[in-house]
C-alpha cells in the first residue's frame, strides 16, 4: 500500500489553481476541473486533494459532505441490521453519517493502494475526533467501483439499486473506532 506521508493533503479552496489531473473515469475528472470549486462555494461539499511532493502533480482528491442515513420502509431488513449495532434508547429514524461524494485515484497511482488508503484516512478521520457525531460513511458508488468499496468493509443499503449505474452503500464507524481502540490496548 503506498505510504500517504508521502503526499501533501491540500483542501481546495476557490482561488487555487488546479494542476492537472486525469483518472479513468471522465466524469471524476470533470468533476474536479469544473465542478469542486462551485460546491465548495455553494456550501455543499469539501474537497481535498492528495499531492504527490516528488512528482509535483494531484495524485488523488476526495470530497465530503454531511448526510444521514435514514429509515427505507422498502429496506427493513437491512434497517433492522443497522438497528442491531444501536442500544435500543438510542434508535431513530436517521442517523448522522458523511458522504464520500466523490474519490479518484490519477492514472498513474492506479491500483497502488491509494484509495485504500485514502478510506482508511477518512474513517479515522471521523471515528476518532470528529467534531459533531458521525456514525456512518456513505457513498452513491458507481456500479464499476462496487467491489473496491465492498472490499473496504462498506455495505449495500438495498437490492433495489442492483441494476443502477449508481449503489448507495455505507461503513458503520462505530465498530471500526472499538476494533481501533482494542488494537491501541
Amino acid at each position: 500500500m503506498v505510504d500517504l506521508s508521502e503526499f501533501d493533503f491540500v483542501r481546495l479552496t476557490a482561488d487555487m489553481q488546479l494542476m492537472p489531473f486525469r483518472c479513468a473515469d471522465d466524469d471524476l475528472n470533470h468533476f474536479l476541473t469544473d465542478d469542486a470549486k462551485n460546491y465548495l462555494n455553494d456550501l455543499m461539499a469539501v474537497t481535498y486533494l492528495l499531492i504527490d511532493r516528488d512528482k509535483r502533480q494531484i495524485a488523488a482528491y476526495f470530497s465530503l459532505l454531511n448526510d444521514k442515513v435514514a429509515y427505507d420502509p422498502q429496506s427493513k431488513g437491512i434497517w433492522n441490521r443497522i438497528n442491531r449495532h444501536i442500544s435500543n434508547n438510542k434508535r431513530r429514524r436517521s442517523y448522522p453519517s458523511v458522504k464520500i461524494g466523490r474519490l479518484a485515484v490519477g492514472e498513474d497511482y492506479a491500483k497502488s493502494g491509494l484509495g485504500t488508503g485514502i478510506l482508511t484516512f477518512v474513517k479515522k478521520l471521523y471515528a476518532e475526533g470528529n467534531r459533531a457525531g458521525c456514525r456512518f460513511l456513505t457513498v452513491d458508488a458507481y456500479a464499476d467501483a462496487t467491489d473496491f468499496y465492498r472490499k473496504n468493509d462498506f455495505d449495500y443499503f438495498t437490492t433495489l439499486d442492483t441494476f443502477d449505474s449508481t449503489r448507495l452503500m455505507y461503513f458503520d464507524l462505530k465498530p471500526f473506532r472499538d476494533n481501533m481502540t482494542n488494537y491501541k490496548n
